[in-house]
């Protein structure tokens, strides 16, 4: 069976690169597209779709936005099984800083010039909320067309969706992007940053193997 996984914002699949995924599951990783000026997030969800084949069963995997993406396209395509890594299963689990962000609009009127790789600003922001304690913390964020970014800031900000009790959370109990304190997930990793992916591995695919053992 394919695994369909989307990785995190800006993030490539490096911060993935250290799970170990069930045997009996084909991971297929669905890249991120470059949104077109004033896309729509419905509009750009069921562009990445396209690439998902509901014609057998399949399953999804997502990571950090990722997972609020393969939530969306769960909807469109439903799957055997919806898993989210360090994410949040609806609008009522933002954290207070993000429903700022959506309350004032802000992200909408940032200069796109602030999420440029040269941006002192947009580094500072990344290493203090997804793992200020990781020196190799930017090897994981390859993605960095600045609209692409802030057009991704806009629509976590802005995204209004109702819980899907069937999909499976997996969260860090040090998680700053998305705290842990707004969610119930399903499983936590202890001492994990947003980045446990990478910095919690074992503990993380020890968890997969349970979740995914049903559809041997």
């Amino acid at each position: 069976m394919k695994l369909y996984v989307v990785s995190g914002l800006g993030a490539d699949f490096k911060v993935l690169d250290k799970l170990k995924f069930p045997e009996n599951l084909e991971v297929v990783f669905l890249e991120w597209l470059i949104p077109v000026r004033n896309e729509s997030f419905q509009d750009y969800i069921i562009r990445m779709a396209v690439r998902v084949d509901e014609s057998e069963p399949f399953c999804l995997l997502g990571y950090s936005f990722g997972g609020i993406v393969v939530q969306e396209i769960n909807k469109l395509k439903p799957a055997r099984k919806t898993v989210i890594l360090a994410s949040i299963k609806s609008h009522h689990e933002k954290s207070r800083f993000i429903k700022l962000g959506e309350r004032t609009g802000l992200p909408k009127y940032l200069p796109e010039r602030i999420f440029t790789t040269k941006s002192a600003l947009a580094y500072s922001f990344v290493r203090k909320f997804f793992d200020p304690q990781n020196p190799r913390l930017m090897q994981y964020f390859n993605v960095r067309e600045p609209y692409y970014l802030k057009w991704c800031i806009e629509k976590i900000s802005g995204w209004k969706f109702e819980e899907c009790p069937d999909v499976v959370q997996i969260m860090g109990d040090r998680d700053i992007v998305f705290p842990i304190k707004y969610s119930k997930p399903d499983y936590i990793i202890k001492n994990g940053t947003h980045l446990f992916p990478a910095t919690k591995p074992r503990e993380t695919s020890e968890i997969l193997a349970k979740v995914f053992c049903e559809l041997a």
